[in-house]
């Protein structure tokens, strides 16, 4: 089988698990087990259905990162629960999912699986850095459209998409987004910067959609050269397309969140990690100890049969 690596944006999947799993199912000490169950449920439906050879659990040592917030108070600042100077914000998360953060990891770790984060940044970063560098086609797997700026043909990249649900997941190629957004994947960190995202706290540019910012993307290519055009250097405009008196005040308008918001959004793909195979990412049946130690937990924690669909996914591999 040749080599694929598969990144879970791990935060994403296990919120996907709590709320769609009921939080009936419990631990005999009553601690919930939903997001547990689904997530490794994911993982299992995953791993029997892309054949991945590598897998890395990405972790958001922190959610919103300082210096985002510095460029742009607003970031996450909705899910903000308590501010912590100088380290990581507090996010609001509910009590029955938090309980189940360390057994997520936990369990993670008895699978074999890496859990890989860094200081002061985002799983984005992580997976940004470990699909640029994976010498190795790469799935994404996230309900985060934010993570469509790394999909590349060319490279192998591509995003195994959540959002609607894991009986319908979405895998987005180059012409996906083209189809969706009409704009190349390379282009979609200036779309989102145009567009904004109230779900991140982004305000985009006053009067500039989906449409508008697809429009604008493929009549001048970039961010960076609409922002030339729109200063009106006559060394450039006389040979790049015209814009409308409207849009360059919309532009002007939208000046200071324009410097800053293309580093926000933009995820970060220089990161000082291993390899994949550094990481110990290489998936192999889970045996010995380790087996043991997740076979006991199935019955301690109520997993039921969500332990035995993934190590019979692993055994496969």
């Amino acid at each position: 089988m040749p080599d694929r690596l598969m990144l879970l944006d791990t935060a994403s999947l296990y919120f996907r698990a709590f709320y769609g799993v009921p939080d009936s199912l419990k631990r005999a000490d009553g601690t919930p087990v939903n997001a547990v169950r689904g997530l490794l449920d994911m993982i299992a439906r995953l791993v029997a259905d892309f054949e991945p050879t590598h897998v890395v659990a990405c972790w958001d040592d922190d959610w919103r990162p300082h210096w985002r917030v510095e460029l742009i108070p607003s970031y996450k600042a909705h899910r903000v629960e308590e501010v912590v100077p100088g380290g990581p914000d507090v996010e609001e998360v509910p009590d029955p999912l938090e309980a189940q953060v360390p057994m997520i990891r936990e369990v993670l770790g008895l699978l074999g699986i890496p859990v890989v984060g860094v200081a002061a940044h985002e799983a984005d970063d992580v997976i940004g850095t470990l699909a640029t560098d994976a010498g190795m086609p790469v799935d994404v797997v996230t309900g985060d459209r934010d993570l469509f700026q790394l999909v590349d043909d060319d490279a192998g990249v591509r995003v195994i998409y959540t959002a609607r649900g894991m009986s319908r997941l979405e895998l987005v190629t180059d012409e996906w987004v083209v189809a969706k957004y009409g704009i190349e994947p390379s282009q979609y960190a200036d779309f989102a910067t145009l567009r904004g995202d109230t779900s991140d706290g982004l305000p985009g540019v006053a009067g500039i959609g989906e449409k508008t910012a697809a429009g604008l993307l493929g009549e001048f290519g970039s961010l960076d050269a609409m922002l030339v055009v729109a200063s009106g250097d006559p060394d450039v405009t006389d040979a790049a397309p015209r814009m409308s008196a409207t849009m360059r005040a919309k532009l002007a308008g939208a000046h200071d969140y324009l410097a800053v918001a293309p580093t926000v959004v933009n995820v970060v793909r220089t990161l000082d990690l291993p390899s994949a195979d550094e990481l110990g990412a290489r998936l192999a049946p889970v045996t010995g100890d380790a087996r043991a130690a997740i076979e006991s937990l199935a019955d301690e924690w109520n997993l039921g049969g969500s332990v035995p669909r993934v190590l019979a996914a692993l055994d496969r591999t």
